[in-house]
């Protein structure tokens, strides 16, 4: 987000999800993403899933 300058109140309204949500992907407290919520923010951000999430073992 910072690269493309952008706010989660902007992203959320991009992506169609609430800035709440937006917050909690991006402290990782999310349990689950759709997948269409995940190609939206990558269209927004220009980016590849890779670049906004990672595998972590429980």
């Amino acid at each position: 987000m910072a690269k493309r300058n952008i706010s989660s109140t902007e992203l959320a309204k991009l992506v169609g999800i609430t800035p709440a949500n937006i917050s909690i992907l991006k402290t990782g407290k999310a349990k689950a993403i759709r997948f269409t919520t995940l190609e939206k923010l990558c269209q927004a951000l220009d980016c590849q899933p890779g670049d906004i999430i990672k595998y972590e073992k429980d």
